[in-house]
């Protein structure tokens, strides 16, 4: 992973943060990507502080004009692109009766469609270096459904049809398109289920604990390294085997 350009969306916190700090420690120069610059300002003297290079940009996946600067501003510092790591995502959880369209419409620009026009952005770098990695994080819920979240849900499966989409369309160009999925992972994202409801999660979970970024962080290591050359088109679960296909 040595002299690869790394970008991180969501690299703020959680398994962003933590894609990013194992990415930088593979070797990797890393653009750290979301919106919280102060957050990623943090994560980046972290990350020089292990004396590796590191660039932050800020970027709104809800905007391709945001979407498009980012990449250009890490364009210019950095040259290129060569590994992707599709990793912010927002919920607006509730019952589908009464889900607002606001709500239904955030979800999905945030999560699918910023996440596709993230890949429209490092595409024609990769494919004339005939090299890259695209790295999706969906998540459990994308392959088993969850009452409450139909929108969340609808967002992570659709990212799973785009990864063996893309994987197929650009194989043949030596790019990589997979997608790791993860279970309950100790995150901003969970902070907020109640004691009760984590313990009803770990107890359903067979290996009996709740994930952490770093645990999601050693797949998308793996993926975007040269060791997973001859993979692709893959979901990867990190969940403890709470779900098991």
């Amino acid at each position: 992973m040595a002299n690869r350009i790394a970008f991180v969306t969501g690299a703020s916190r959680g398994i962003g943060r933590a894609c990013a700090l194992a990415l930088s420690a593979g070797g990797a120069k890393v653009v750290l990507a979301a919106r919280q610059l102060d957050r990623l300002e943090q994560v980046a003297a972290e990350i020089r502080t292990a004396g590796s290079e590191v660039f932050v940009v800020p970027i709104d996946l809800a905007s391709q004009d945001s979407i498009k600067e980012a990449f250009s501003k890490a364009s210019k510092e950095f040259g290129r692109v060569d590994i992707l790591i599709n990793n912010a995502g927002l919920t607006r959880d509730g019952l589908a009766m009464r889900m607002k369209r606001d709500d239904w419409d955030a979800v999905l620009q945030t999560n699918l469609s910023g996440s596709f026009f993230c890949i429209q952005q490092v595409l024609p770098q990769m494919v004339r270096e005939r090299w890259g990695r695209i790295v999706n994080i969906t998540s459990v819920v994308g392959e088993s459904g969850n009452a409450g979240q139909a929108n969340y849900a609808a967002s992570k499966a659709g990212l799973i049809g785009l990864t063996k989409s893309l994987a197929q369309e650009l194989a043949s160009r030596n790019i990589t398109v997979n997608a790791v999925a993860p279970g309950f992972v100790e995150t901003d994202m969970t902070a907020s289920l109640s004691d009760e409801l984590k313990a009803k999660i770990t107890e359903s979970v067979p290996l009996k604990r709740i994930g952490r970024p770093e645990d999601v962080a050693a797949a998308v290591k793996f993926l975007a390294g040269d060791d997973a050359g001859y993979i692709t088109g893959h979901v990867l679960d990190v969940n403890g085997g709470m779900y098991m296909r």
